[in-house]
């Protein structure tokens, strides 16, 4: 099993820099595929940005292509999401999420894919 904790999330102005952690529990933490989706009130979760273990390929949302950058360090067994040039749309409750099936390609988007979800860190930007 696999425990994910996020940190980093909060307040920040339209234009602004975040950068969210998600700390894993586990030895195995390098063989998941992980994810960060999100989800703002009266909305459906949604993806993100994903990364592979298998390959190392990454995805994201056409929404934050070239702002937002996932990445892993498994040394640390911690997976990081900078976010960049926010928007007022960005504001949600952002979740960290682990696959233990997924591979690579476009199933990393796909959230009834993941395994294991952690308890999600509030992203607020204000305009």
């Amino acid at each position: 099993q696999v425990q994910l904790v996020e940190s980093g999330g909060g307040l920040v102005q339209a234009g602004g820099s975040l950068r969210l952690s998600c700390a894993a529990s586990g030895r195995t933490f390098s063989t998941y595929a992980m994810g960060w989706f999100r989800q703002a009130p009266g909305k459906e979760r949604e993806f993100v940005a994903a990364i592979s273990w298998s390959d190392g390929s990454i995805y994201y949302a056409d929404s934050v292509k070239g702002r937002f950058t996932i990445s892993r360090d498994d040394a640390k067994n911690t997976l990081y999401l900078q976010m960049n040039s926010l928007r007022p749309e960005d504001t949600a409750i952002y979740y960290c999420a682990a696959s233990s099936t997924v591979l690579a390609g476009r199933p990393l988007g796909w959230k009834q894919k993941y395994d294991y979800w952690g308890q999600g860190t509030q992203v607020t930007v204000s305009s």
